[in-house]
């Protein structure tokens, strides 16, 4: 009794991780204990503990080092403690994978899953088949077979798990256990009844018939696991989701309705889970799913309550009016002691909500929001953002909430998810313009965070001399500067410069504070200073809006490089920056990365900082970097989104990447092969292109066995008469197949046969041909082509027959030519039947396009389209195309 009062008062004592300071050397040589005759069972139980920990921790076991652990762990195998003996099977399956050898332990393993020692069997089965190969597997696929359905449960759910990690490997030999896994679906035990209708969809999930089979089987039975029936409920709903004819679809949903009445809990949940969550969901098959998620919301059990509310707030995405039944039961969730339902259900109800009680929410979050962790109120946070979208008239109630809650404590990630979203409101709506100015300007007087006050300050360049009274802002930009981190000074130079080219009454005033920068400490800061000031004194209008209201938005990877081989390879042309791809950017962090790496000042705030995401001109570009053909064509202009030339579940998946050059044309032909008994040798893509296309190359690829996917490749000549680039190519996969065996992939015999597989047309349009160009003030902008000699105008009236809406007249022609629509103008305001659209791009070659579309309402949509571009035959393609 004392000895157990001391190990008591040691506990208490807060005795600490026994093994904290243990060395891998040093545990090795107390290893050599297991060689010892007799064994001590305590003793090696103990360093066996070691070995386990030291693995489990991430230390480094070498090969000889495994293996004499390894084999001196066999010798324990004359010990029979119970204990060591378990210990001993976790040792082997921790250790097989590094050691050299470890079959020899084949037999004594074996030995102890078949023989009567009931508490040695499942263990030994699961340390078996950690060590076995698919060449070792045949030899104890009787065993196995018998351990599927021994009587005793532990046994049974060893070898069925065993199983199922050996269908990886040795999927074949697997297969033929299914008479067995069979019998134990039929099983009395839970668990063993769960994990052989594992092993059975397993076995057939790449045989759709056969999983509907086992399903329609399976659901006419009363399974007694509620596991099973939870993953049953699983392959039906992926099935329902996978069947395009609708065969079946009925039994299946009736299935997954019925389990809502079911007995237990977790798979009344599950249920309710998957009809939620299934795309062709009706509202009336939505109900019954709703109601019993509402019912768990008034559960005592917080889990069944958390998983409620959380799933409520997934669908409240989708169907937004279908949760609005729940909305009494989440509000009294509000109040509740478990802060991350509570979050969830304020959450939810701002998604749900009415407009008319956005203030009545806004009270109720305040009581605790201060109480929740930095990652709960970024929820919040990010659904106060979709309430402002969706109830604009709002914007003042939200828009104080969260500039309280930018005066509290918090973190980086917190700060920026507020900042984000009060830029998103601004953004989205011009009369919360200037109170989200004034909370920002507040905020940023004791804004830590640089990266984020940079931000600030570029919207402040971009959206204060917009304003009605753009000086009021001056004051906190200028504040700025006279701060330490220099960071805040550069950012605050490039701020006021915006000022002073769009501001012609505050142009002198921003020389004056300009001059006072180029006295700065920080060279970046007096080079910026040094350099607006300079821009400004020409008082040239193209000077303002290329260089400081619309930077310069190149893609800067691309421009490394061009600059690169320009100075490596001897060249008389000089060094033209229109033939560097163009930055598209689309979401507002987008816009702020690219403007911070454009001027030369991307900025590292640690691991919270996300990194600006590769363009997908640089992506492809890494990939085609080996293909010397394509080196020759110069930098490349744009790739297009993939273009599918075949259905997903054909014979030959074919999909095209269209990529741009200033005179090139590639196409990149992804195909797959979904023949396991076909290999494809000598795949290319037959083109025929539309008139005055030069085809320059075709790059085959040499072969293409099952399940992989090949890139071949045409280069194409763009026309010299740009109205002949747009067009329609027709296609044809060209190969030659050979037949192969499917379990190896070795072609029969070396000769094969020539076969063609017919695609779908390719079309090429202006789209791909243009870049998206993010326009700050494209009224300016147009002011400016208007007065600018080198810009052609081309103008035509025609209806547009084919749509109905001005929206979608807008989409439409947003996708058909590419240009990125100025700021709010692809939004028609409510109840108007006449409307502009703003547009601007950039044409293959570094030619600037602006257009304006007038789009007028009645019994169809009529469009008055106004090109200007600095090419005549620019501004006349985009006319012709669409016409």
């Amino acid at each position: 009794m004392s000895s157990f009062k001391r190990e008591k008062k040691e506990e208490e004592d807060g005795g600490g991780n026994p093994f904290q300071n243990i060395e891998k050397t040093t545990v090795l040589q107390e290893a050599r204990t297991f060689n010892e005759t007799p064994v001590n069972p305590r003793k090696c139980t103990h360093i066996l503990t070691k070995i386990l920990y030291l693995l489990n921790q991430g230390e480094i076991f070498g090969n000889t080092e495994a293996t004499e652990a390894f084999f001196a762990m066999t010798k324990l195998f004359q010990s029979k403690d119970v204990i060591l003996r378990r210990m001993v099977y976790l040792g082997i399956k921790e250790l097989s994978s590094l050691a050299d050898d470890v079959i020899i332990v084949t037999s004594s393993l074996t030995k102890d899953m078949t023989g009567k020692e009931d508490l040695y069997r499942a263990a030994a089965i699961r340390a078996l088949c950690s060590i076995t190969d698919s060449t070792m597997l045949q030899a104890i696929e009787r065993y196995m077979k018998q351990a599927i359905v021994d009587r005793n449960c532990a046994v049974s759910s060893a070898a069925l798990v065993s199983s199922l990690h050996m269908t990886k490997m040795a999927g074949d030999v697997v297969k033929r256990w299914v008479n067995e896994a069979q019998e134990a679906v039929n099983s009395d035990n839970i668990m063993v009844q769960y994990h052989a209708l594992g092993v059975l969809y397993h076995i057939r999930k790449s045989d759709r018939l056969a999983v509907t089979k086992l399903v329609a089987k399976l659901t006419r039975m009363s399974l007694k696991s509620p596991y099973a029936v939870c993953m049953l409920i699983r392959i039906a709903a992926k099935l329902l989701e996978e069947d395009d004819s609708g065969s079946g679809s009925n039994q299946l949903f009736e299935f997954i309705d019925s389990c809502l009445r079911h007995k237990s809990e977790m798979v009344i949940y599950e249920a309710a889970h998957a009809i939620v969550n299934l795309k062709r969901t009706t509202s009336r098959e939505l109900a019954p799913a709703i109601s019993v998620l509402q019912l768990f919301c008034s559960s005592p059990k917080p889990t069944l309550r958390f998983a409620a509310v959380r799933t409520l707030n997934q669908v409240a995405i989708s169907h937004p009016a279908a949760v609005t039944a729940c909305n009494l039961d989440l509000e009294n969730l509000i109040t509740d002691s478990n802060r991350s339902i509570a979050t969830l259900a304020i959450t939810t109800l701002l998604k749900t909500g009415g407009e008319s009680s956005v203030e009545r929410l806004m009270k109720q979050i305040s009581m605790f929001v201060s109480e929740i962790s930095d990652e709960f109120k970024v929820v919040v946070v990010q659904a106060i953002r979709a309430l402002a979208l969706k109830f604009p008239r709002k914007h003042s109630v939200l828009m104080n909430f969260l500039s309280a809650m930018l005066r509290e404590e918090g973190g980086f990630d917190y700060k920026a998810s507020i900042a984000d979203t009060i830029i998103t409101i601004i953004e989205d709506n011009p009369d919360a313009k200037e109170t989200g100015l004034a909370h920002l300007c507040e905020f940023i007087e004791d804004c830590e965070h640089t990266s984020l006050a940079v931000r600030i300050l570029h919207l402040l360049g971009k959206e204060g001399p917009r304003t009605k009274q753009p000086s009021r802002y001056i004051r906190f930009i200028y504040n700025r500067v006279l701060l330490e981190d220099p960071r805040f000074r550069a950012g605050a130079v490039s701020a006021m410069a915006q000022f002073g080219a769009t501001c012609p009454d505050l142009l002198d005033n921003i020389q004056v504070l300009l001059t006072r920068c180029q006295m700065d400490p920080d060279d970046e800061v007096r080079d910026r200073a040094t350099y607006y000031s300079n821009i400004l004194r020409e008082g040239d209008k193209s000077l303002f809006s290329n260089y400081i209201v619309e930077p310069m938005k190149v893609s800067i990877p691309a421009l490394e490089r061009s600059l690169k081989e320009y100075v490596q390879g001897p060249t008389d042309q000089p060094f033209d920056i229109k033939s560097i791809p163009v930055v598209t950017p689309t979401a507002p962090e987008e816009i702020h990365a690219a403007a911070q790496k454009t001027e030369g000042m991307l900025i590292s705030t640690g691991p919270t900082t996300k990194p600006v995401q590769a363009t997908r001109e640089e992506t492809y570009l890494k990939e085609m970097a080996t293909i010397p053909e394509l080196q020759q064509l110069g930098p490349l202009f744009k790739s297009s989104e993939i273009v599918e030339l075949t259905e997903s579940e054909t014979e030959f998946v074919v999909r095209c990447i269209k990529h741009c050059y200033s005179k090139h044309l590639v196409l990149q032909f992804n195909c797959t092969n979904t023949l396991s008994d076909l290999l494809l040798e000598k795949v290319r893509v037959q083109i025929e292109p539309s008139e005055d296309y030069i085809i320059v190359k075709e790059i085959l690829c040499a072969k293409i066995p099952y399940n992989e996917t090949g890139t071949s490749y045409v280069i194409l000549q763009f026309p010299n008469e740009l109205n002949a680039s747009v067009g329609t190519f027709g296609a044809v996969l060209k190969f030659v197949s050979k037949d192969c065996d499917p379990s190896t992939g070795i072609p029969d015999s070396d000769e094969g046969f020539n076969d063609e597989y017919i695609l779908e047309d390719l079309e090429v349009t202006p789209s791909d041909q243009i870049l998206k160009v993010s326009k700050v003030n494209w009224s300016a902008a147009w002011d400016e082509a208007s007065e600018a000699t080198n810009y052609y105008v081309t103008n035509i009236v025609f209806s547009l027959s084919s749509v109905n809406t001005l929206e979608e007249a807008i989409k439409n022609i947003i996708q058909y030519l590419g240009l990125q629509p100025a700021e709010h103008s692809d939004k028609v305001p409510e109840g108007k039947s006449v409307h502009s659209l703003l547009l601007a791009g950039v044409f293959r070659g570094g030619i600037d396009i602006l257009a304006q579309a007038k789009l007028a309402l009645a019994d169809t949509v009529t469009m008055e389209l106004i090109v200007k571009a600095t090419d005549e035959n620019v501004a006349e393609l985009i006319v012709c195309s669409i016409e």
